[in-house]
């Protein structure tokens, strides 16, 4: 088998069927199998999955374990030479699979690789190629300056606003919604660390990975559509209070120990003004139901 592909549903039903139509639809030399991982829907995904697509490996959890945990139940059984996480709410192109295989084939230094992700208006989904969120690349994301300064690489070390994301070339981080990852990486670092819930544990691992002296690649010759939830609607505390904890999660776990005592204390307070405006701001907003957010780990 050379690649596993795990796709975790939470009450994204059609999403996930289109998701997995989309996969058998491609065009591949390379032979791959299907694992997803439900997490206690009430929407039917259940039955309603597995029956649709009886040639796929289904795992119907008794409660919603979170995107670490689901993702890491499926690595357990697969077989594939690589894992690949993709999102239930994106559709893969016909290439997508080929094009991103026979490049880490090609590529053995390669630990992990991801494709653009492009937005269902065409739009970059811009968390397809990232930096670590050092406290620095981190301040100027959060205040603004890398939208000031879109061409300059000092104040645009997160999303790396300054690359072409047509082109090709190595980054520190990919998103969760199309991660390739080799085998062997995974024996030897593990899995999705199960303490970030369903936001961090993409970027943890990616610094992971490269802490273990594998490379990360960005590839821009072939992509993926993301389903993103709206960011116009209300989104549930969990959502808003699930995204801050992972940013104290990961500093706390990377960067406490680089840093004073000074830099952790103004990163803290700073993660914890973000999550109360966020809050504040979270309810202002129109109280409609998100459909397809991120991961749908609502």
């Amino acid at each position: 088998m050379d690649v596993s592909i795990l796709i975790l549903n939470y009450n994204t039903c059609q999403l996930t069927l289109d998701c997995i139509k989309s996969v058998y639809q491609s065009r591949t030399q390379y032979t791959y199998e299907i694992i997803a991982v439900d997490n206690a829907s009430s929407d039917g995904s259940d039955t309603v999955i597995p029956s649709t697509y009886p040639d796929i490996t289904f795992i119907a959890n008794k409660d919603n374990v979170g995107f670490a945990k689901g993702n890491n139940q499926g690595m357990k059984i697969a077989q594939g030479r690589y894992i690949l996480l993709l999102n239930s709410d994106t559709i893969v192109q016909s290439d997508t699979l080929e094009t991103m295989v026979s490049f880490m084939d090609a590529h053995p230094q390669a630990g992990a690789s991801g494709c653009k992700i492009v937005l269902p208006d065409g739009s970059l989904d811009k968390a397809c190629k990232r930096g670590f969120p050092t406290p620095s690349a981190s301040f100027y994301y959060a205040f603004g300056f890398s939208k000031w300064f879109p061409d300059n690489p000092r104040f645009n070390g997160y999303q790396l606003g300054y690359l072409n994301p047509n082109e090709s070339y190595p980054i520190d981080s990919l998103v969760g919604a199309f991660m390739l990852v080799r085998r062997e990486v995974i024996e030897q670092i593990g899995g999705l660390d199960e303490e970030f819930f369903m936001y961090g544990e993409d970027i943890d691992w990616c610094y992971r990975i490269k802490e273990a002296g594998w490379e990360i690649h960005y590839r821009g010759n072939t992509q993926i559509v993301h389903y993103k939830g709206a960011s116009s609607r209300r989104k549930p505390f969990k959502i808003v209070y699930e995204f801050h904890r992972a940013m104290w999660l990961f500093h706390r776990k990377h960067y406490r120990q680089k840093y004073s005592f000074v830099t952790n204390s103004i990163v803290f307070t700073g993660i914890g003004v973000k999550l109360m405006l966020s809050l504040i701001k979270n309810k202002l907003l129109p109280a409609k139901s998100v459909t397809a957010e991120r991961r749908a780990q609502t």
